[in-house]
């Protein structure tokens, strides 16, 4: 759930509820069934070339179901007519969306008109996981892509990693989802990067009476510093836990550490009703692994659309005429 804006955004939100329509792992297994399979290469060859691609993979699932629900409404392209989610500001660092699309292409020579772009993104999600040193799940499948893409809804939907605990609960739980599932979820961030931007107001001037965030490690605030000095180019930034192309448990141990790169980070650690689940992660991997999958199962199903409000688009990056 990498962020690119650190701007408060108060939640005024819409509920996107838990999907009606009926998903199934085997959903592809006759009209297509070698669609995992070549997502799965198209994924891993794109990460050969591109270490960054997993990180970015995994945060545009995040954000593609965060707003209007999991229906690939994160990949279609502004028109003169409107400005899509992509160009919204929490999403303007988002990268790699020609991965996804040479996936579509892919399958739709061997599959056409049958494997939506949201299924593509939920499987390349769980896939970018597994060759990262992760989990594996079986991921339900039947989405539908979505029709309508604006830019204006993301910022009020996106949680920004200025949130404080109660702020991502309530986010979390307008989306169906439980604490347990936004703590889990939040691992995430152990695949990544974040530019300075997201977290400098931590560093420099944090209240009126404290220059940085007292939550903040004193010796990691300052190699912060030197990492986001105050004139910097436009790239710099740092790694969201010290093991970043690894996909383990070392996001919990830096945040138990004092060493949450966000605010949003370390907030886990400061209310009793999020501590001890950061805490069991930080000690047992395979918990948080076992917990992390259902979660990403559980997300999947936020707001999925079917054949009445949804299509599968021959393109990713546009609705079909």
């Amino acid at each position: 759930m990498g962020y690119s804006s650190a701007t408060v955004v108060f939640l005024l939100l819409v509920v996107i509820p838990l999907s009606t329509a009926t998903l199934d792992s085997h959903y592809y297994n006759k009209s297509c069934p070698q669609a995992e399979h070549i997502i799965a290469e198209t994924i891993r060859n794109a990460s050969l070339h591109d270490p960054k691609v997993p990180a970015r993979l995994l945060r545009m699932f995040f954000h593609d179901c965060f707003v209007r629900g999991c229906d690939a409404s994160i990949l279609v392209d502004s028109t003169p007519g409107n400005k899509a989610e992509k160009d919204g500001p929490p999403n303007i660092s988002i990268r790699s969306f020609y991965v996804i699309e040479e996936a579509k292409a892919k399958l739709e020579k061997a599959c056409p008109r049958t494997v939506s772009c949201a299924d593509i993104i939920a499987v390349a999600a769980r896939d970018v996981v597994t060759q990262s040193g992760g989990p594996k799940w079986e991921v339900l499948k039947g989405r539908k892509d979505g029709k309508i893409s604006k830019a204006s809804e993301t910022k009020s939907n996106l949680p920004a990693p200025t949130f404080n605990i109660t702020q991502l609960i309530q986010s979390f739980a307008k989306r169906g989802l439980e604490i347990k599932d936004l703590v889990a979820l939040s691992g995430g961030h152990t695949l990544g990067f974040s530019h300075c931007s997201s977290f400098e107001s931590r560093l420099h001037k944090f209240t009126s009476k404290l220059d940085v965030d007292p939550t903040l490690n004193s010796a990691f605030a300052e190699s912060l510093k030197k990492s986001c000095p105050k004139h910097r180019n436009s790239s710099a930034g740092q790694s969201l836990d010290t093991t970043s192309s690894k996909f383990d448990n070392d996001y919990y141990k830096q945040i138990v550490a004092g060493k949450g790169v966000f605010g949003s980070d370390q907030s886990l650690l400061k209310d009793y009703r999020t501590k001890w689940i950061v805490e069991s992660f930080a000690r047992e991997e395979k918990f948080f692994f076992k917990e992390f999958a259902a979660s990403m199962v559980k997300l999947g199903n936020v707001g999925v659309k079917s054949d009445v409000d949804g299509e599968v688009r021959l393109k990713c990056n546009a609705v079909n005429h």
